[in-house]
Protein backbone atom coordinates (compact mmCIF):
# COMPACT_ATOMS: atom_id res chain seq x y z
CA UNK A 1 0.00 0.00 0.00
CA UNK A 2 1.65 3.42 -0.72
CA UNK A 3 2.94 5.36 2.21
CA UNK A 4 1.38 9.42 1.78
CA UNK A 5 3.67 11.35 0.31
CA UNK A 6 6.06 13.96 1.19
CA UNK A 7 3.70 17.49 0.47
CA UNK A 8 6.85 19.03 -1.03
CA UNK A 9 7.38 15.85 -3.66
CA UNK A 10 3.86 15.88 -4.31
CA UNK A 11 3.59 19.66 -5.31
CA UNK A 12 6.17 19.15 -7.30
CA UNK A 13 4.11 15.56 -9.60
CA UNK A 14 1.12 18.00 -9.07
CA UNK A 15 2.62 21.73 -10.70
CA UNK A 16 1.73 23.10 -13.41
CA UNK A 17 4.10 24.15 -16.67
CA UNK A 18 5.75 27.47 -15.35
CA UNK A 19 8.29 29.58 -15.92
CA UNK A 20 11.03 27.19 -13.84
CA UNK A 21 11.08 24.89 -15.98
CA UNK A 22 12.02 26.22 -19.08
CA UNK A 23 14.48 27.95 -17.40
CA UNK A 24 15.40 24.53 -16.01
CA UNK A 25 15.53 22.48 -19.44
CA UNK A 26 17.99 25.91 -21.17
CA UNK A 27 20.33 25.73 -17.97
CA UNK A 28 20.67 21.98 -18.52
CA UNK A 29 20.34 21.66 -22.01
CA UNK A 30 23.00 23.83 -23.01
CA UNK A 31 25.10 21.21 -21.60
CA UNK A 32 24.10 18.82 -23.55
CA UNK A 33 24.78 21.15 -26.64
CA UNK A 34 28.16 21.77 -25.84
CA UNK A 35 28.55 17.69 -25.28
CA UNK A 36 27.40 16.99 -28.92
CA UNK A 37 29.09 20.06 -29.99
CA UNK A 38 32.61 18.63 -29.05
CA UNK A 39 31.92 15.12 -29.25
CA UNK A 40 30.91 15.35 -32.89
CA UNK A 41 32.90 18.14 -33.87
CA UNK A 42 36.16 16.38 -34.12
CA UNK A 43 34.50 14.08 -37.37
CA UNK A 44 34.76 17.85 -39.24
CA UNK A 45 38.47 18.05 -38.57
CA UNK A 46 39.94 14.26 -38.50
CA UNK A 47 40.39 14.99 -42.60
CA UNK A 48 41.83 17.99 -42.12
CA UNK A 49 44.34 16.64 -39.37
CA UNK A 50 45.41 14.00 -42.02
CA UNK A 51 46.32 16.84 -44.42
CA UNK A 52 48.05 19.03 -42.18
CA UNK A 53 50.51 16.36 -40.49
CA UNK A 54 50.62 12.88 -42.08
CA UNK A 55 50.41 14.47 -45.59
CA UNK A 56 54.19 12.85 -46.15
CA UNK A 57 53.51 9.68 -44.67
CA UNK A 58 50.79 9.07 -47.49
CA UNK A 59 50.28 11.52 -50.40
CA UNK A 60 48.06 8.86 -52.60
CA UNK A 61 44.94 9.16 -49.88
CA UNK A 62 45.14 12.75 -48.57
CA UNK A 63 43.62 13.06 -45.66
CA UNK A 64 43.81 10.11 -44.17
CA UNK A 65 44.82 9.53 -40.50
CA UNK A 66 47.23 6.39 -39.62
CA UNK A 67 44.05 3.99 -38.39
CA UNK A 68 45.64 4.03 -34.94
CA UNK A 69 45.55 7.63 -34.74
CA UNK A 70 42.61 8.42 -35.84
CA UNK A 71 41.05 5.52 -33.81
CA UNK A 72 42.33 7.39 -30.91
CA UNK A 73 41.65 11.59 -31.78
CA UNK A 74 37.88 9.98 -32.13
CA UNK A 75 37.64 7.29 -29.58
CA UNK A 76 39.68 9.41 -26.80
CA UNK A 77 36.85 11.14 -25.55
CA UNK A 78 33.96 8.77 -25.40
CA UNK A 79 36.70 7.17 -23.24
CA UNK A 80 36.50 9.83 -20.98
CA UNK A 81 33.34 9.93 -20.92
CA UNK A 82 32.37 6.75 -19.93
CA UNK A 83 34.97 7.42 -16.81
CA UNK A 84 33.13 10.63 -15.90
CA UNK A 85 29.65 9.06 -16.22
CA UNK A 86 30.49 6.65 -13.82
CA UNK A 87 32.35 8.76 -11.53
CA UNK A 88 29.78 11.68 -11.46
CA UNK A 89 27.23 9.68 -11.72
CA UNK A 90 28.37 7.95 -8.44
CA UNK A 91 29.47 11.65 -6.88
CA UNK A 92 26.27 13.21 -7.85
CA UNK A 93 24.22 10.52 -5.03
CA UNK A 94 26.99 11.29 -2.41
CA UNK A 95 27.09 15.15 -2.64
CA UNK A 96 24.40 16.38 -4.16
CA UNK A 97 23.08 17.34 -8.14
CA UNK A 98 24.34 21.07 -8.35
CA UNK A 99 27.69 20.71 -6.21
CA UNK A 100 29.15 18.81 -8.64
CA UNK A 101 27.26 20.26 -11.94
CA UNK A 102 29.67 23.07 -12.18
CA UNK A 103 32.68 21.09 -11.97
CA UNK A 104 31.62 19.09 -15.51
CA UNK A 105 30.93 22.80 -16.65
CA UNK A 106 34.44 23.56 -15.45
CA UNK A 107 36.24 21.17 -17.16
CA UNK A 108 34.24 21.18 -20.37
CA UNK A 109 35.13 24.86 -20.70
CA UNK A 110 38.99 24.30 -19.93
CA UNK A 111 39.43 21.22 -21.92
CA UNK A 112 37.47 22.88 -24.99
CA UNK A 113 40.19 25.57 -25.14
CA UNK A 114 42.94 23.37 -24.59
CA UNK A 115 41.89 21.22 -26.86
CA UNK A 116 41.89 23.83 -29.87
CA UNK A 117 45.81 25.16 -28.53
CA UNK A 118 47.25 21.18 -28.47
CA UNK A 119 51.01 21.82 -29.05
CA UNK A 120 53.91 19.72 -29.77
CA UNK A 121 57.40 19.35 -32.09
CA UNK A 122 56.31 16.89 -34.13
CA UNK A 123 52.84 15.71 -35.62
CA UNK A 124 52.48 12.88 -33.28
CA UNK A 125 53.20 15.47 -30.15
CA UNK A 126 50.43 17.21 -31.40
CA UNK A 127 47.85 14.17 -31.57
CA UNK A 128 49.21 13.15 -28.24
CA UNK A 129 48.49 16.11 -26.60
CA UNK A 130 45.04 16.94 -28.61
CA UNK A 131 44.04 13.43 -27.01
CA UNK A 132 44.79 14.26 -23.08
CA UNK A 133 42.87 17.27 -23.57
CA UNK A 134 40.16 14.98 -25.07
CA UNK A 135 39.52 12.52 -22.57
CA UNK A 136 39.19 15.14 -19.99
CA UNK A 137 37.08 16.89 -22.10
CA UNK A 138 35.16 13.73 -22.27
CA UNK A 139 35.28 13.16 -18.63
CA UNK A 140 33.27 16.57 -17.84
CA UNK A 141 30.92 15.87 -20.87
CA UNK A 142 30.33 12.52 -18.96
CA UNK A 143 29.13 13.77 -15.74
CA UNK A 144 26.76 15.90 -17.54
CA UNK A 145 24.64 12.82 -18.35
CA UNK A 146 23.18 11.24 -14.91
CA UNK A 147 23.47 15.02 -13.72
CA UNK A 148 21.27 16.36 -16.31
CA UNK A 149 19.17 13.91 -16.55
CA UNK A 150 18.61 13.50 -12.89
CA UNK A 151 18.17 16.78 -12.07
CA UNK A 152 15.47 17.77 -15.13
CA UNK A 153 13.38 14.34 -13.53
CA UNK A 154 13.23 15.65 -10.18
CA UNK A 155 11.97 18.90 -11.09
CA UNK A 156 9.82 18.12 -13.67
CA UNK A 157 5.56 17.42 -12.60
CA UNK A 158 4.69 13.83 -13.82
CA UNK A 159 2.61 14.50 -16.38
CA UNK A 160 5.11 16.08 -18.94
CA UNK A 161 8.13 14.76 -17.24
CA UNK A 162 9.20 12.85 -20.12
CA UNK A 163 8.87 16.17 -22.86
CA UNK A 164 11.12 18.03 -20.32
CA UNK A 165 13.96 15.79 -19.83
CA UNK A 166 13.25 14.79 -23.58
CA UNK A 167 13.89 18.21 -23.94
CA UNK A 168 17.48 18.36 -22.19
CA UNK A 169 18.21 16.20 -24.57
CA UNK A 170 17.21 17.61 -27.57
CA UNK A 171 19.47 19.91 -27.37
CA UNK A 172 22.37 17.73 -28.34
CA UNK A 173 20.66 17.57 -31.82
CA UNK A 174 20.99 21.77 -31.87
CA UNK A 175 24.89 20.88 -31.05
CA UNK A 176 25.43 18.23 -33.54
CA UNK A 177 23.44 21.27 -36.01
CA UNK A 178 25.82 24.24 -35.32
CA UNK A 179 28.74 22.48 -35.14
CA UNK A 180 28.09 21.58 -38.95
CA UNK A 181 27.56 25.19 -39.35
CA UNK A 182 29.83 26.71 -37.47
CA UNK A 183 32.59 24.75 -39.72
CA UNK A 184 30.86 26.27 -42.65
CA UNK A 185 31.31 29.86 -41.49
CA UNK A 186 35.00 28.76 -40.93
CA UNK A 187 35.73 26.93 -44.06
CA UNK A 188 34.27 29.34 -46.14
CA UNK A 189 36.16 32.23 -44.76
CA UNK A 190 39.35 30.39 -44.94
CA UNK A 191 38.74 28.98 -48.71
CA UNK A 192 37.98 32.80 -50.05
CA UNK A 193 41.00 34.27 -48.15
CA UNK A 194 43.27 32.16 -48.98
CA UNK A 195 43.17 30.59 -51.81
CA UNK A 196 44.46 26.78 -52.88
CA UNK A 197 44.51 24.69 -55.99
CA UNK A 198 42.97 21.38 -55.60
CA UNK A 199 44.87 18.05 -54.76
CA UNK A 200 44.73 16.61 -57.99
CA UNK A 201 46.43 20.09 -59.37
CA UNK A 202 49.05 20.93 -57.18
CA UNK A 203 49.02 18.70 -53.82
CA UNK A 204 51.85 20.08 -52.02
CA UNK A 205 50.01 23.52 -52.49
CA UNK A 206 46.28 22.23 -52.19
CA UNK A 207 46.62 22.72 -48.09
CA UNK A 208 47.52 26.09 -47.04
CA UNK A 209 49.30 26.58 -44.07
CA UNK A 210 46.46 28.76 -42.61
CA UNK A 211 44.55 25.47 -42.50
CA UNK A 212 46.15 24.78 -39.05
CA UNK A 213 43.38 27.36 -37.37
CA UNK A 214 40.45 25.79 -38.76
CA UNK A 215 39.92 22.84 -36.82
CA UNK A 216 41.47 24.69 -33.47
CA UNK A 217 38.89 27.44 -34.10
CA UNK A 218 36.02 24.53 -34.82
CA UNK A 219 37.22 22.90 -31.44
CA UNK A 220 37.50 25.94 -29.41
CA UNK A 221 33.76 27.34 -30.25
CA UNK A 222 32.59 24.43 -27.75
CA UNK A 223 33.64 26.49 -24.75
CA UNK A 224 31.24 29.55 -25.19
CA UNK A 225 27.90 28.19 -24.76
CA UNK A 226 29.15 26.00 -21.29
CA UNK A 227 30.84 29.42 -20.30
CA UNK A 228 27.56 31.09 -20.90
CA UNK A 229 25.36 28.71 -18.41
CA UNK A 230 28.09 28.52 -15.64
CA UNK A 231 26.64 31.01 -13.48
CA UNK A 232 22.89 30.19 -13.95
CA UNK A 233 23.92 27.01 -12.84
CA UNK A 234 25.33 27.65 -9.54
CA UNK A 235 22.24 29.36 -8.87
CA UNK A 236 19.99 26.46 -9.71
CA UNK A 237 18.82 25.08 -6.11
CA UNK A 238 19.39 21.56 -5.09
CA UNK A 239 16.21 19.48 -6.15
CA UNK A 240 13.81 18.57 -3.50
CA UNK A 241 14.27 14.72 -3.83
CA UNK A 242 17.77 15.14 -2.77
CA UNK A 243 17.40 16.89 0.04
CA UNK A 244 14.39 15.36 0.88
CA UNK A 245 15.37 11.77 0.57
CA UNK A 246 18.75 11.44 0.69
CA UNK A 247 19.86 14.53 2.53
CA UNK A 248 16.94 14.28 4.92
CA UNK A 249 16.78 17.67 5.13
CA UNK A 250 12.83 18.26 4.73
CA UNK A 251 12.91 21.76 6.16
CA UNK A 252 15.46 22.93 3.39
CA UNK A 253 13.48 20.94 0.83
CA UNK A 254 10.39 22.93 1.23
CA UNK A 255 12.31 26.06 1.30
CA UNK A 256 13.41 25.66 -1.94
CA UNK A 257 10.62 24.83 -3.74
CA UNK A 258 8.48 27.18 -2.02
CA UNK A 259 10.58 29.64 -3.80
CA UNK A 260 10.18 27.68 -7.51
CA UNK A 261 6.67 27.29 -7.09
CA UNK A 262 5.71 30.27 -5.33
CA UNK A 263 3.77 28.52 -2.92
CA UNK A 264 3.85 27.71 1.14
CA UNK A 265 4.69 24.03 1.74
CA UNK A 266 5.34 22.10 5.08
CA UNK A 267 8.67 20.41 5.67
CA UNK A 268 6.89 17.75 7.30
CA UNK A 269 9.85 16.58 8.96
CA UNK A 270 8.16 13.60 11.15
CA UNK A 271 7.21 12.30 8.72
CA UNK A 272 9.81 12.26 6.78
CA UNK A 273 11.65 10.78 9.85
CA UNK A 274 9.20 8.04 9.41
CA UNK A 275 10.27 7.73 6.22
CA UNK A 276 13.67 7.66 5.81
CA UNK A 277 13.49 4.74 8.79
CA UNK A 278 11.84 2.14 6.46
CA UNK A 279 14.81 -0.53 5.93
CA UNK A 280 13.49 -1.67 3.38
CA UNK A 281 14.00 0.97 1.24
CA UNK A 282 17.69 1.42 2.70
CA UNK A 283 19.26 -0.80 0.41
CA UNK A 284 22.37 -0.58 -1.76
CA UNK A 285 23.53 -0.66 -5.24
CA UNK A 286 25.32 -4.48 -4.88
CA UNK A 287 22.87 -5.59 -2.52
CA UNK A 288 20.10 -8.81 -2.96
CA UNK A 289 17.62 -6.19 -2.48
CA UNK A 290 17.91 -3.66 -5.88
CA UNK A 291 19.25 -6.50 -7.98
CA UNK A 292 15.43 -8.00 -6.65
CA UNK A 293 13.88 -5.23 -6.87
CA UNK A 294 15.60 -3.28 -10.08
CA UNK A 295 18.14 -5.74 -11.33
CA UNK A 296 16.37 -6.52 -14.64
CA UNK A 297 15.61 -2.52 -15.17
CA UNK A 298 19.30 -1.92 -14.92
CA UNK A 299 19.59 -4.88 -17.21
CA UNK A 300 17.27 -3.32 -19.48
CA UNK A 301 18.44 0.29 -19.48
CA UNK A 302 22.32 -0.21 -19.99
CA UNK A 303 21.72 -3.08 -22.42
CA UNK A 304 19.86 -1.08 -24.80
CA UNK A 305 21.71 2.15 -24.72
CA UNK A 306 24.97 0.11 -25.64
CA UNK A 307 23.14 -1.39 -28.61
CA UNK A 308 21.86 1.98 -29.58
CA UNK A 309 25.44 3.99 -29.63
CA UNK A 310 27.07 0.97 -31.52
CA UNK A 311 24.60 2.05 -34.71
CA UNK A 312 24.32 5.70 -33.51
CA UNK A 313 27.85 6.70 -32.78
CA UNK A 314 29.05 4.80 -35.71
CA UNK A 315 26.41 6.66 -38.37
CA UNK A 316 27.27 9.95 -36.36
CA UNK A 317 31.28 9.79 -36.73
CA UNK A 318 31.90 8.28 -39.78
CA UNK A 319 28.77 9.42 -42.04
CA UNK A 320 31.82 11.26 -43.76
CA UNK A 321 33.28 8.46 -44.36
CA UNK A 322 30.21 6.42 -45.74
CA UNK A 323 28.84 10.01 -47.90
CA UNK A 324 32.60 9.20 -49.56
CA UNK A 325 32.36 5.61 -50.12
CA UNK A 326 28.57 6.20 -52.44
CA UNK A 327 30.28 9.27 -53.80
CA UNK A 328 27.71 12.24 -52.58
CA UNK A 329 31.34 14.23 -50.99
CA UNK A 330 33.82 13.99 -54.29
CA UNK A 331 37.06 12.35 -53.87
CA UNK A 332 39.60 13.87 -51.72
CA UNK A 333 42.18 14.76 -54.83
CA UNK A 334 39.75 16.74 -56.36
CA UNK A 335 39.19 19.65 -53.53
CA UNK A 336 41.73 21.44 -51.49
CA UNK A 337 41.64 21.05 -47.46
CA UNK A 338 39.51 23.96 -46.82
CA UNK A 339 36.74 22.91 -49.16
CA UNK A 340 36.88 19.04 -47.86
CA UNK A 341 35.94 20.59 -44.50
CA UNK A 342 33.25 22.50 -46.37
CA UNK A 343 31.83 19.74 -47.76
CA UNK A 344 32.11 17.21 -45.03
CA UNK A 345 30.04 20.04 -42.83
CA UNK A 346 27.77 20.55 -45.59
CA UNK A 347 26.63 16.52 -45.57
CA UNK A 348 26.74 16.63 -41.47
CA UNK A 349 24.69 19.52 -41.74
CA UNK A 350 22.13 18.95 -43.68
CA UNK A 351 21.73 15.24 -41.95
CA UNK A 352 21.29 17.20 -38.79
CA UNK A 353 18.65 19.52 -39.94
CA UNK A 354 16.46 17.10 -42.29
CA UNK A 355 16.49 14.25 -39.75
CA UNK A 356 18.61 14.53 -36.47
CA UNK A 357 17.01 17.46 -34.65
CA UNK A 358 13.41 16.95 -36.17
CA UNK A 359 13.60 13.62 -34.88
CA UNK A 360 14.79 14.62 -30.63
CA UNK A 361 11.69 16.83 -31.10
CA UNK A 362 9.42 14.17 -32.24
CA UNK A 363 10.74 12.53 -29.18
CA UNK A 364 9.79 15.54 -26.83
CA UNK A 365 6.25 16.16 -28.74
CA UNK A 366 5.14 12.58 -28.55
CA UNK A 367 6.93 10.75 -25.27
CA UNK A 368 3.78 11.45 -22.79
CA UNK A 369 1.60 11.11 -25.00
CA UNK A 370 2.27 7.13 -26.58
CA UNK A 371 5.30 6.09 -24.14
CA UNK A 372 8.61 5.45 -24.02
CA UNK A 373 8.29 2.00 -24.58
CA UNK A 374 6.28 2.31 -27.77
CA UNK A 375 8.52 5.13 -28.73
CA UNK A 376 12.02 3.09 -28.17
CA UNK A 377 10.50 -0.08 -30.03
CA UNK A 378 9.37 2.05 -32.97
CA UNK A 379 12.76 3.26 -33.14
CA UNK A 380 14.78 0.12 -32.97
CA UNK A 381 12.22 -1.25 -35.92
CA UNK A 382 12.49 1.41 -38.15
CA UNK A 383 16.29 1.46 -37.55
CA UNK A 384 16.24 -1.76 -38.17
CA UNK A 385 14.39 -1.89 -41.52
CA UNK A 386 16.41 0.89 -43.20
CA UNK A 387 19.71 -0.21 -42.18
CA UNK A 388 19.04 -3.21 -44.29
CA UNK A 389 17.46 -1.55 -47.09
CA UNK A 390 20.84 0.16 -47.26
CA UNK A 391 22.71 -2.86 -46.87
CA UNK A 392 21.40 -5.86 -49.01
CA UNK A 393 20.59 -3.48 -52.34
CA UNK A 394 24.08 -1.51 -51.75
CA UNK A 395 25.20 -1.55 -55.16
CA UNK A 396 22.27 -0.12 -56.49
CA UNK A 397 22.62 2.64 -54.21
CA UNK A 398 26.27 3.79 -55.54
CA UNK A 399 25.07 4.48 -58.85
CA UNK A 400 25.31 8.08 -59.16
CA UNK A 401 21.59 8.18 -60.18
CA UNK A 402 20.43 6.67 -56.80
CA UNK A 403 22.72 8.52 -54.72
CA UNK A 404 20.21 10.91 -53.21
CA UNK A 405 18.19 7.77 -52.51
CA UNK A 406 21.02 6.59 -50.38
CA UNK A 407 21.49 9.96 -48.49
CA UNK A 408 17.20 9.76 -47.83
CA UNK A 409 17.20 6.71 -47.01
CA UNK A 410 20.27 6.84 -44.62
CA UNK A 411 18.92 9.91 -42.66
CA UNK A 412 15.55 7.90 -41.83
CA UNK A 413 18.50 6.03 -39.62
CA UNK A 414 18.89 9.16 -37.80
CA UNK A 415 15.00 10.45 -37.11
CA UNK A 416 14.20 7.32 -36.19
CA UNK A 417 17.23 7.02 -34.15
CA UNK A 418 16.30 9.92 -32.50
CA UNK A 419 12.23 10.11 -32.19
CA UNK A 420 13.38 6.81 -30.61
CA UNK A 421 15.82 4.65 -28.34
CA UNK A 422 18.68 7.23 -28.51
CA UNK A 423 16.19 9.94 -26.13
CA UNK A 424 14.28 7.23 -24.68
CA UNK A 425 17.24 5.38 -23.00
CA UNK A 426 18.65 8.86 -21.32
CA UNK A 427 15.27 9.48 -20.12
CA UNK A 428 14.30 6.48 -18.51
CA UNK A 429 16.88 5.82 -16.66
CA UNK A 430 16.43 9.06 -15.03
CA UNK A 431 13.16 8.00 -13.86
CA UNK A 432 12.97 4.07 -12.18
CA UNK A 433 15.62 4.31 -9.42
CA UNK A 434 16.18 5.42 -6.29
CA UNK A 435 16.41 8.84 -5.15
CA UNK A 436 19.79 7.91 -3.24
CA UNK A 437 20.92 5.60 -6.36
CA UNK A 438 19.41 7.81 -9.18
CA UNK A 439 22.48 9.49 -10.38
CA UNK A 440 24.38 6.52 -9.97
CA UNK A 441 22.14 4.12 -12.26
CA UNK A 442 21.81 6.69 -15.12
CA UNK A 443 25.69 7.20 -14.91
CA UNK A 444 26.26 3.49 -15.34
CA UNK A 445 23.46 2.98 -18.09
CA UNK A 446 25.57 5.97 -19.76
CA UNK A 447 28.63 4.31 -19.35
CA UNK A 448 27.18 1.39 -21.13
CA UNK A 449 26.11 3.34 -23.99
CA UNK A 450 29.46 4.67 -24.33
CA UNK A 451 30.70 1.29 -24.33
CA UNK A 452 29.03 0.57 -27.02
CA UNK A 453 29.86 4.25 -28.77
CA UNK A 454 33.37 2.95 -28.27
CA UNK A 455 32.49 -0.60 -30.01
CA UNK A 456 30.87 1.01 -32.75
CA UNK A 457 33.99 4.03 -33.43
CA UNK A 458 36.68 1.25 -33.47
CA UNK A 459 34.50 -0.89 -35.50
CA UNK A 460 33.26 1.36 -38.19
CA UNK A 461 36.83 2.38 -38.40
CA UNK A 462 37.81 -1.04 -39.37
CA UNK A 463 35.55 -1.45 -41.71
CA UNK A 464 35.38 2.19 -43.16
CA UNK A 465 39.12 1.57 -44.55
CA UNK A 466 38.22 -1.71 -45.71
CA UNK A 467 37.15 -2.62 -49.56
CA UNK A 468 33.44 -3.49 -49.86
CA UNK A 469 32.83 -6.82 -51.54
CA UNK A 470 31.29 -5.34 -54.77
CA UNK A 471 34.67 -2.86 -55.47
CA UNK A 472 37.51 -4.58 -57.45
CA UNK A 473 39.74 -1.56 -56.57
CA UNK A 474 42.99 -3.51 -56.06
CA UNK A 475 44.30 -0.03 -54.40
CA UNK A 476 41.75 -1.24 -51.07
CA UNK A 477 41.97 -3.10 -48.39
CA UNK A 478 40.71 -6.38 -47.58
CA UNK A 479 37.91 -6.07 -45.11
CA UNK A 480 34.43 -6.17 -44.31
CA UNK A 481 33.49 -3.47 -45.91
CA UNK A 482 30.68 -0.20 -45.35
CA UNK A 483 27.98 -2.99 -46.71
CA UNK A 484 28.46 -5.76 -44.18
CA UNK A 485 28.81 -3.63 -41.74
CA UNK A 486 25.50 -1.77 -42.26
CA UNK A 487 24.34 -5.44 -41.92
CA UNK A 488 25.84 -5.74 -38.71
CA UNK A 489 24.29 -2.29 -37.19
CA UNK A 490 20.82 -3.72 -38.51
CA UNK A 491 21.10 -6.92 -36.53
CA UNK A 492 22.23 -5.03 -33.35
CA UNK A 493 19.28 -2.80 -34.09
CA UNK A 494 16.97 -5.97 -33.84
CA UNK A 495 18.77 -6.75 -30.78
CA UNK A 496 17.84 -3.39 -29.24
CA UNK A 497 14.20 -4.22 -29.88
CA UNK A 498 14.36 -7.16 -28.02
CA UNK A 499 16.17 -5.79 -24.72
CA UNK A 500 13.50 -3.14 -24.81
CA UNK A 501 10.94 -5.36 -23.15
CA UNK A 502 13.04 -5.74 -20.37
CA UNK A 503 12.67 -1.68 -19.86
CA UNK A 504 9.37 -0.64 -17.40
CA UNK A 505 7.24 2.28 -18.73
CA UNK A 506 7.29 5.32 -16.57
CA UNK A 507 4.53 7.15 -17.98
CA UNK A 508 2.07 9.29 -15.51
CA UNK A 509 3.91 7.85 -12.32
CA UNK A 510 5.57 9.59 -10.02
CA UNK A 511 9.11 9.02 -9.08
CA UNK A 512 8.36 7.43 -5.76
CA UNK A 513 5.90 4.87 -7.20
CA UNK A 514 8.58 3.91 -9.73
CA UNK A 515 11.19 3.70 -7.43
CA UNK A 516 8.82 2.04 -4.99
CA UNK A 517 10.29 4.82 -2.34
CA UNK A 518 6.71 5.51 -1.02
CA UNK A 519 5.97 1.85 -0.39
CA UNK A 520 4.86 0.60 3.02
CA UNK A 521 7.34 -1.99 4.05
CA UNK A 522 7.42 -5.51 2.66
CA UNK A 523 5.15 -4.03 -0.43
CA UNK A 524 6.61 -4.53 -3.96
CA UNK A 525 6.79 -1.46 -6.07
CA UNK A 526 4.15 -1.63 -8.72
CA UNK A 527 5.91 -0.89 -11.45
CA UNK A 528 4.97 -3.22 -15.33
CA UNK A 529 7.57 -5.00 -16.76
CA UNK A 530 7.33 -5.64 -20.55
CA UNK A 531 7.69 -9.55 -21.33
CA UNK A 532 8.10 -11.03 -24.52
CA UNK A 533 5.44 -12.95 -25.89
CA UNK A 534 6.10 -16.82 -26.23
Amino acid sequence: MPREQLQVLNALDVAKTQFYHFTAIVIAGMGFFTDAYDLFAISLCTKLLGRIYYFKDDPKRPGTLPPGVQSAVTGVALVGTLAGQLFFGWLGDKMGRKRVYGLTLILMVTCSLASGLSFGNSPKGVMATLCFFRFWLGFGIGGDYPLSATIMSEYANKKTRGAFIAAVFAMQGFGILISGIFALIVSTSFDHAYKAPSYETNPAASTVPQADYIWRIILMFGAIPAALTYYWRMKMPETARYTALVAKNAKQAAQDMAKVLNVELDPEEAKLERLTEDRANSFGLFSKEFLRRHGLHLLGTTSTWFLLDIAFYSQNLFQKDVFSAIGWIPKAKEMNAVHEVYRIAKAQTLIALCSTVPGYWFTVAFIDIIGRFAIQMMGFFFMTVFMFALAIPYHHWTLRPNRIGFVVMYSFTFFFANFGPNATTFVVPAEIFPARLRSTCHGISAAAGKAGAIVGAFGFLYASQSTDPLKTDPGYPTGIGIRNSLIVLGCINFLGMCFTFLVPEPNGKSLEELSGENEEEGVEPKVENRTVPV
